[in-house]
This record gives C-alpha cells, sequence and structure tokens, in this order.
C-alpha cells in the first residue's frame, strides 16, 4: 500500500538529476515498537540505519529534482511500511520516470533493475559497496563513491529541512491510518505553500 503526491511545481525541464532518499516516520518508538497496532494496515516494525533504532511506523520517500545551490524540488512522495525495502518501493512507484539520471544509495543496487531503467532513459547512478569477502574498495570506487554521496547530500538536507520545520518523524499521537496520511502529506504539502 502506498500513496503517491506528484507536482510539477518548481520542476526545471532542462535539469535531467534527480535524487532518492527515505526517512522513518516513527509512530512508536523503539520500546513500544514490537507491541503498537495503530494504522496497522501500513505500518509496521522496521529499522533506520542512520538512526540505529528500530521503530513501528512508515517511511516516506521521496524523488526530488537536483537544485544546483540550493534545496532539491520535490517531484514526487510516498508512504511504504517502515520493513519494505527502498528498492522494492522504487520499482512499485516509479515506473513513470523517464531519461533522467537518477541518483540513488546503495540500497538500489540491482543490474536487472538498472538495465530495465536504461531502456527507458534512465541513468541509475548508485555508490559501490563492498561485497562479500572484500575487505576494501579500490581508490577509483571510493573517488567516486564520495561523489556520488556529494551530488545525493542535498535530498538529506530537505529530509532535515522538513523535519525541522514540522517534526514529521514524530508521530506518536496518530490513532489512524487517514490521521497518518493527513499528518505526513499536510506537512509536505505545507512546507512546500509556506
Amino acid at each position: 500500500m502506498a500513496s503517491i503526491l506528484i507536482t510539477e511545481s518548481g520542476i526545471d525541464q532542462s535539469v535531467i538529476d534527480y535524487l532518492h532518499d527515505s526517512m522513518p516516520v516513527i509512530v512508536a518508538n523503539e520500546k513500544r515498537s514490537g507491541s503498537a497496532k495503530t494504522a496497522g494496515e501500513i505500518c509496521n516494525k522496521g529499522y533506520c540505519a542512520s538512526k540505529k533504532m528500530y521503530y513501528y511506523g512508515v517511511k516516506v520517500h521521496a524523488m526530488a529534482q537536483k537544485q544546483y545551490g540550493a534545496l532539491p524540488s520535490l517531484f514526487a512522495a510516498w508512504i511504504t511500511p517502515a520493513a519494505e525495502a527502498d528498492l522494492t518501493s522504487a520499482k512499485e512507484n516509479l515506473d513513470f520516470i523517464r531519461d533522467i539520471n537518477f541518483f540513488g544509495d546503495k540500497a538500489f543496487i540491482d543490474k536487472k533493475w538498472k538495465a530495465e531503467l536504461a531502456l527507458r532513459g534512465v541513468c541509475l547512478v548508485t555508490p559501490t559497496k563492498l561485497y562479500r569477502g572484500q575487505t576494501e574498495l579500490k581508490p577509483g570506487e571510493t573517488f567516486m563513491n564520495s561523489v556520488i554521496s556529494s551530488i545525493r547530500q542535498p535530498i538529506e538536507s530537505l529530509f532535515n529541512w522538513i523535519h525541522e520545520k514540522t517534526k514529521i518523524q514524530s508521530a506518536s499521537k496518530i490513532r489512524s491510518l487517514n490521521g497518518l496520511f493527513a499528518f505526513v502529506f499536510a506537512r509536505i504539502a505545507s512546507i512546500f505553500l509556506f
């Protein structure tokens, strides 16, 4: 189950670089994540690697157009259960993208999907990751990972800015599925309207 919002405002048709990331919306924190039941139609227990914590809730995914010297412009946003993999979510929700450069994190490393995207003119750019038995990246791979990370950094700044202004990640007062959708999308809409 996912909900999607697509916007054209602020999108510059001449810019083809798009960024993706996700952030948690925490309905119940680590202590209550195993027993929470609110909005059970979409919420479940997941792990947030950047916060190094388990939580009960959802993830907000965003695809944004890179804006040089400014925060990226939101293009699409959707919600998935906390435990759903980012790659699975992207495959289900981004079948409409065409003719862009798409910068994702290591979760998007998938040769088959990369080939499918290439048929639509989409160049998927991801960092290189260590594989089983590999102890370090080659110097060129380390450099490219740094470049990709610096290109993707603005979407992380966008999420930080959204949370700073709206406290979107703190959803402990939510009591229903409709309330959760209203909570998330009202905060996203309000930040871009004002």
